[in-house]
């Protein structure tokens, strides 16, 4: 695959990844609706999904995980290195959007560093 077609590919799925999460911060975290139906009950697994991605955002793990992926691709050669650095970004780009901004744009930043890197 050429350099071009993969930097396309990149953007594609990063354009679509940034859609999903914000289709869960406003359709899952932010809607009215579910904070009523998990106020009086958290039988639901919406009300569990929300509950667990409410304490991973306010312990701060996707930030945390996207700066240390990034770090260690920054690092780590060939494509072992661009694979991480492709997670510590999509992990950058969850914690920018769910509330963990101060840690992410680190990560997004080293880790598009070491995407565009020359191999």
């Amino acid at each position: 695959m050429s350099r071009r077609l993969s930097l396309v590919v990149l953007f594609v799925v990063l354009a679509l990844w940034l859609a999903a999460v914000y289709g869960v911060r406003y359709g899952l975290m932010e809607d009215v609706q579910w904070v009523g139906l998990c106020s009086e009950g958290a039988e639901k697994w919406q009300c569990q999904v929300r509950s667990n991605l409410g304490l991973l955002i306010h312990f701060g793990v996707f930030g945390w995980g996207a700066l240390i992926a990034s770090v260690i691709a920054f690092f780590v050669p060939h494509r072992a290195g661009r694979a991480l650095a492709l997670l510590g970004l999509l992990l950058g780009m969850l914690a920018l959007v769910l509330y963990s901004a101060t840690l992410a744009v680190f990560a997004v930043v080293i880790a598009g560093l070491r995407l565009v890197r020359a191999a």
